[in-house]
Formats: C-alpha cells, structure tokens, sequence
C-alpha cells in the first residue's frame, strides 16, 4: 500500500462551490440551523474556513450506483447496513465537520441503529464513506476525514475508483477494501460506464450476479 499526498488533484468536471474564510464555529452553527437540512449543497468546514458545494447531476449518478453495489454485498452477505446518506459529521472540539457524497454504518450499525442523530465523538463515525467526482477543495478531505476517524474511504473520479484506509490517521491508498476484501474494486468503474448504455437497474443486476459468483 502506498501513502496518498496530501494535496488533492485538480478535476475536470468542476462543480460550482465558494468558500469562505474566518468563519467561526458559532457562525457555521448557526448557518447550519437557519437553514436545515432540506438543501441541495453540501459543507465542509475545518479550522474557519467553509466550503459549500452544489453536486452536479453526473456526479451523483456514480455515487448512487455504488450505493446500490454497497447494498447489494451487504444482501448477499445477510449482514446489516445503515446507509445515512450526506449525513453531516461534526466535532465541534476539532471545529471540523463535513457531509459526504454519501457514508453507511457496517461494523457499528448496531450501535447507531435508530438514533435520531450521531454524535462524534461519543458516537462512532461511519465505517465507509464514499466520495464522488468533485473539483479541486481549498480544503483537505482526507485530512478532514482522517481527524474525524473515519477508517475507510472510496474516492470515484475520472472513471477511476480508489480506495483508502485509514493508517495511524492518514490515509493509505490500497488495491482491496478493508470491509469487503473480495469486492472486484477494478470491475466498478466499467460498470458504471456501461449504466449509460443499459440502464442502472440493469447494472446493479450484473453485480449480482458477479457476487454471487465469487
């Protein structure tokens, strides 16, 4: 396994974001309530400095077929799942927090099955936490999610799908996940480009049937 930089790549297909700098917790807060949670964009917000992103349609299509691979290994192994979506993950003692494209609960579903609201760091972050194609962040995401705890991260840009571990709290680039150790990771991408020609559901059929034959 190999040590991912720290300085995130430029994308190509920019989503439109702004940042602002000198924001204060409180001010993050009380933006955060004012406006709830029934918003398109999505935050992320370390030491003062906030980043509002607004996910672009193309985008999202990735992260919701991956959604459905991720439920489709978790089915198959009669194992539980929370799937929590942009769920926002806060520490209000680091002044971190972000939502990602999306994050599911697998080895401590149970100790946040039916809670109304996770709580860091009394509650635990997600198992995985999936990230689709987004610009270059004035704000470092896997730094972010590294101080947060999350152990496991799938980053899909440019038709590619990487996968990261968290290792004494930086993240380490690895061919296989930690969760789902038979999971044809390399397989993915090709999947999802073939969605565009014979339909999602159609797709999400043929992982299946891929699983069930591993």
């Amino acid at each position: 396994m190999t040590t991912t930089s720290t300085t995130e790549q430029p994308q190509v297909r920019a989503e439109p974001s702004v940042t602002l700098r000198g924001v204060s917790w409180q001010t993050y807060q009380a933006l955060m309530h004012d406006v709830g949670d029934n918003r398109a964009w999505r935050i992320a917000y370390d030491q003062g400095i906030l980043e509002i992103r607004m996910p672009l349609p193309k985008h999202e299509e990735p992260k919701r077929l991956l959604e459905s691979f991720i439920e489709v290994v978790v089915d198959e192994l009669g194992i539980e799942l929370r799937s929590l979506g942009a769920l926002t993950l806060e520490r209000e003692d680091l002044t971190r927090a972000v939502e990602p494209d999306t994050c599911f609960y697998i080895q401590n579903e149970s100790r946040v099955r039916g809670q109304d609201k996770i709580n860091l760091p009394d509650d635990p972050p997600p198992d995985l936490v999936v990230e689709s194609d987004y610009k270059n962040s004035s704000i470092n995401k896997f730094k972010l999610y590294a101080e947060l705890g999350v152990p496991e991260l799938w980053r899909y840009r440019q038709n590619r799908l990487e996968v990261y571990q968290l290792i004494e709290r930086q993240y380490e680039k690895t061919q296989q996940s930690p969760t789902f150790s038979f999971l044809p990771i390399s397989e993915i991408p090709g999947l999802i480009e073939q969605s565009k020609t014979r339909g999602q559901r159609a797709v999400v059929r043929l992982f299946r049937q891929r699983i069930r034959g591993i």
